[in-house]
């Protein structure tokens, strides 16, 4: 009974050292999700990059240009037509599961870099972790800040779950 103490503090600071180094410590924001599903499985959802109008309700067409990793571009338009945004990759790396993108058009915030990182918790779970920063956050009549961090956390959120969803499968 001892040993099985032993073993599962081992495995929770394993665990909580694993999800403290996956995160970004200047991110404004952070979320995680474990998935029942390997690594493997789970980047292999997720580094596509050119799906994203099946993972995000806010995203109704992508359209992808250049490589499909560093250098890449998307511009990713919302239902209604209205409203468009542009990312490039700026890192992706199939070794470590992790890519990063900027949002360098479309949103009220500049400087704005995210990534996703796919974490192996053996035993075939995995945890998707997205950071997101920026630097200053502009004026609009459309949302303030707090609602800006808002829709980053749903969005994140929603994304995160439809890959974990289709992941599982």
């Amino acid at each position: 009974m001892k040993r099985l103490k032993n073993v599962m503090v081992l495995a929770i600071a394993i665990f909580g050292l694993t999800q403290m180094n996956a995160q970004n410590p200047n991110a404004k924001i952070t979320n995680t999700q474990v998935v029942e599903a390997s690594a493997d499985d789970v980047w292999a959802e997720l580094r596509k990059l050119d799906n994203i109008d099946e993972l995000s309700s806010l995203v109704a067409k992508v359209e992808f240009t250049g490589p499909k990793g560093e250098g890449g571009s998307r511009v990713c338009t919302s239902p209604d037509g209205q409203g468009k945004f542009k990312e490039n990759i700026l890192a992706f790396d199939d070794a470590n599961r992790s890519y990063t993108y900027q949002v360098v058009e479309g949103i009220p915030a500049t400087g704005v870099v995210s990534n996703f990182k796919v974490v192996d918790l053996g035993f075939k779970k995995s945890m998707i972790v997205w950071t997101s920063t920026y630097e200053k956050f502009m004026k609009n009549p459309q949302m303030n800040e707090e609602q800006f961090n808002g829709f980053l956390n749903m969005a994140s959120k929603e994304m995160i779950g439809n890959v974990a969803k289709i992941a599982s499968k």
